[in-house]
C-alpha cells in the first residue's frame, strides 16, 4: 500500500497533531500523512493530504525518500511511504487549531484533532514510525544550514 507523510516545517517547528476522540495511547502524536490515489503522484498526494487534515496549504521543499512500514499489530498491511519536507504558504498560521473530517471517505464516524506546532527537537515523540525521516531536516538545521520554510 502507497501512502505519503508530510513533515510540514516552519520556524524549526513540526506541524502534528492528536485525535480529540481516542486516547494519545491509541493513536499516538501524528503528522499528516495518507493514502496515494490511483494514478495520483507522491508529491500531489503529501500537498493534497495536509490540506485535508489540517487546513494547510504548502508547497513542496523536497523529497526526503522511501520507507516500508509493517502496521502489524493493529493492521496486516505494509506501507511504502514517501516522505516529503513542506512548507506553509503564507504567513499567518495559529499556534494550534481543531481539524476534522465531518464525513469521513470511509463512511465512518466524524473524526475531530487538534493540531498544532512542536520544536523539531520534540519530534521524537511521533508514533508509528512516522519520525523515519525527520534527522534530514534536523541534521541540516543543526549544521548551520537554514531548513527552507522556516
Amino acid at each position: 500500500m502507497q501512502k505519503v507523510v508530510g513533515y510540514v516545517v516552519s520556524d524549526g517547528r513540526l506541524l502534528v497533531f492528536t485525535h480529540d476522540d481516542f486516547p494519545l495511547e491509541v493513536t499516538g502524536v501524528q503528522v499528516p500523512a495518507g493514502t496515494i490515489e490511483s494514478g495520483e503522484q507522491p508529491a500531489a498526494a503529501v500537498a493534497r493530504e495536509v490540506w485535508e487534515e489540517t487546513g494547510v496549504d504548502v508547497r513542496i521543499v523536497r523529497a526526503l525518500g522511501v520507507e516500508q512500514y509493517d502496521m502489524w499489530p493493529s493492521k496486516p498491511e505494509l506501507h511504502e511511504r514517501y516522505f516529503f519536507q513542506l512548507a506553509p504558504r503564507g504567513d499567518s498560521l495559529a499556534e494550534r487549531w481543531r481539524a476534522g473530517e465531518e464525513l469521513p471517505s470511509d463512511g465512518g464516524a466524524p473524526q475531530w484533532w487538534t493540531c498544532q506546532w512542536i520544536p523539531l527537537e520534540q519530534a521524537h515523540v511521533l508514533c508509528n514510525g512516522f519520525g523515519a525521516r525527520l534527522g534530514e531536516i534536523i541534521l541540516g538545521a543543526s549544521d548551520g544550514t537554514t531548513v527552507e520554510g522556516g
